[in-house]
């Protein structure tokens, strides 16, 4: 019969493995081992896998008990092959890629079990060109601890461990390492056992970042001629050498591939846990043995500080009474109502919901559709406020640039014209774009923000970066253009001191918004915890910044406050007089205050 891998082989919670199905077909050997006919599953349709497929049939057919050897070596080569040769795989999704990559360690384990039957006191070694090295080791009477080594990981075994009750145990046992193989597993998921998840959420008050896991090791497969190998009675122990070092900041486990059932597999740590971790080496212990690949993974674990929430929220809360301020005041003002006051309110709204959001909603992770929509909105709030920026630096450009000549309500009827479709529309247009491409990227399990996973960080930090660019080119030139003013003696003295001052207030402003974030950015390496508070504490005041330049140190602005405290004080005045007419006529006329 024609046989459609996969076939499962899951970590059961009743303790049972599903065994592989009956075969009363297919190629059958001069030796009586019987191999199935692959097929490609429904839905892969890959060439290159479908034609990896053919040749595996094919050695299959051409077997005989002579040649199990060579028939070993042949199908480790044709895996090696098909990771170095992929042919049109690369281009496949990512849980397309799980998918095939699982069915290759099962073809590995079924096609090792079989065939290690045919083996009789022969042990082999052997390595392919591309870097996959297998160990087969057949155990003789008596022997209980074996060792077995691939590439840069080490097996301990003993077979008690396996041995089932009246069962002699394994006779072989095999070790392979597939270092290719890594590359389809690149952007599987991790899936920490509840016990895991508990301590980990316990030592770090949960700050766990979802990123895809990074393999420090060689993806090993351990198969063994007992078929039950789910629960054993001791733990077999691995040793892993790895070049890259994991950092402080990060957690080390010991993980295998369990395959699932909707096409895809994933990473798991259930069942192995981690012994021992330094620079080089990892220790890992695991209660069961399979195709399922056992490596290491880390992510990026963050403990809280407890000093940046405060600053953090000390901050946010002074930003937002500061920008509250802010637009009331280019409400309300009249003296300074203009095109930039327009740029400076709309600027102040986006930054106050956005603050106000941000110290309401950032923790609400606990419905994700909900924390999605939160983290979209802060996506297109911060993305608005830099591009009211932008405007606020292309409006200053033109103004100086329109100093030479008579026609000065051309900016401003430009301005009016396309500021609300450009402010608002612009980060309307590359949310809703980033949206569609990859919705899941927006709120993580700890903050309702954006993922780093595959850069869609940068769907923020690139447009910022652009916009900063773009501003800081506007004022180099408006600078440029006021040197040239300046030394003109024709010069509208009244109009340059204005554009002068406007300068200043904008260029201010570029770097207070615009280096913040750079400041985000360079949060990495040794510098990192002090880039974090600074990054923290500068961006949390933005609003008193915005408010302290375009108010307090306006004269205009600080002329209407005058006039606003004089009428408050002189409605209290007012008020207090008629209160003290009022308590006075009430004595006059109460009949109870007469005296006789």
């Amino acid at each position: 019969m024609t046989w459609n891998i996969p076939y499962t082989h899951k970590l059961e919670e009743s303790g049972q493995r599903k065994r592989l199905p009956a075969k009363t077909h297919g190629n059958r050997a001069k030796s009586g081992i019987s191999f199935p006919t692959w097929t490609s599953p429904p839905g892969i349709n890959s060439k290159g896998f479908s034609h990896f497929l053919r040749k595996i049939n094919d050695l299959g057919r051409d077997y005989n008990s002579a040649s199990t050897l060579d028939t070993i070596q042949d199908i480790i080569q044709e895996v090696d092959d098909l990771l170095e040769n992929p042919e049109d795989l690369d281009t496949q999704p990512s849980s397309e890629q799980n998918y095939v990559a699982s069915n290759l360690l099962l073809i590995v384990e079924h096609v090792l079990r079989k065939l290690s039957t045919a083996l009789s006191n022969e042990s082999l070694t052997f390595t392919t060109t591309g870097g996959t090295e297998l160990s087969v080791k057949v155990m003789e009477q008596g022997q209980r601890n074996i060792t077995l080594s691939v590439n840069q990981a080490k097996m301990l075994l003993n077979l008690d461990a396996v041995q089932e009750s009246g069962d002699s145990g394994p006779s072989v046992v095999s070790l392979v390492s597939t270092p290719g193989i890594g590359k389809l597993m690149a952007e599987a998921p991790l899936v920490l056992d509840t016990e895991e998840q508990a301590v980990l959420h316990k030592t770090h008050k949960g700050l766990l970042h979802e990123v895809s896991p990074i393999l420090l090791s060689g993806v090993v497969s351990v198969v063994v001629s007992n078929n039950d190998t789910l629960n054993l009675s001791s733990s077999v122990t691995f040793i892993f050498q790895h070049s890259v070092t994991p950092e402080p900041r990060q957690k080390v486990f010991c993980v295998f591939w369990e395959h699932g059932q909707n096409r895809s597999g994933y990473w798991s740590t259930k069942g192995c846990w981690v012994v021992d971790t330094g620079d080089t080496s990892t220790t890992c212990q695991c209660t069961h043995l399979s195709s399922f690949a056992v490596l290491m993974a880390h992510y990026d674990v963050q403990v809280e500080d407890p000093a940046l929430a405060v600053f953090t929220y000390m901050g946010l809360s002074l930003s937002l009474l500061c920008l509250l301020l802010a637009a009331l005041t280019f409400l309300l003002c009249k003296a300074i109502q203009n095109t930039s006051t327009s740029l400076h309110l709309q600027l102040s709204l986006c930054l106050f919901l956005a603050h106000l959001l941000f110290l309401m909603a950032i923790d609400r992770t606990e419905i994700k559709v909900l924390c999605a929509i939160i983290a979209g909105t802060l996506h297109y709030l911060y993305l608005a406020s830099f591009t009211w920026m932008l405007l606020e630096g292309l409006n200053l450009f033109l103004t100086a640039r329109n100093l030479t000549v008579v026609n000065y309500s051309s900016v401003s009827r430009f301005m009016k014209k396309f500021m609300f479709p450009v402010g608002y529309g612009v980060p309307a247009v590359i949310v809703a774009i980033s949206a569609a491409s990859r919705p899941h990227l927006y709120g993580t399990s700890t903050r309702c923000w954006l993922h780093t996973q595959k850069g869609f960080i940068w769907t923020f930090l690139g447009p910022a970066c652009i916009i900063f660019s773009i501003n800081l080119a506007f004022f180099l030139m408006t600078f440029w253009i006021l040197k040239i003013k300046l030394s003109s003696l024709n010069s509208d003295v009244s109009t340059l001191q204005n554009t002068r001052m406007l300068t200043f207030k904008a260029t201010a402003q570029l770097f207070i918004l615009g280096c913040t974030w750079c400041l985000g950015i360079l949060q990495v390496g040794p510098a990192a915890h002090a880039m974090a508070y600074l990054f923290t504490i500068i961006n949390s005041l933005q609003g008193v910044f915005i408010f302290l330049v375009h108010c307090l140190l306006s004269q205009q602005v600080r002329e209407q406050y005058r006039k606003w405290l004089k009428g408050v004080k002189k409605t209290k005045a007012e008020s207090k007089k008629y209160t003290l007419s009022s308590m006075v006529m009430s004595e006059v006329s109460d009949p109870s205050t007469d005296k006789y």
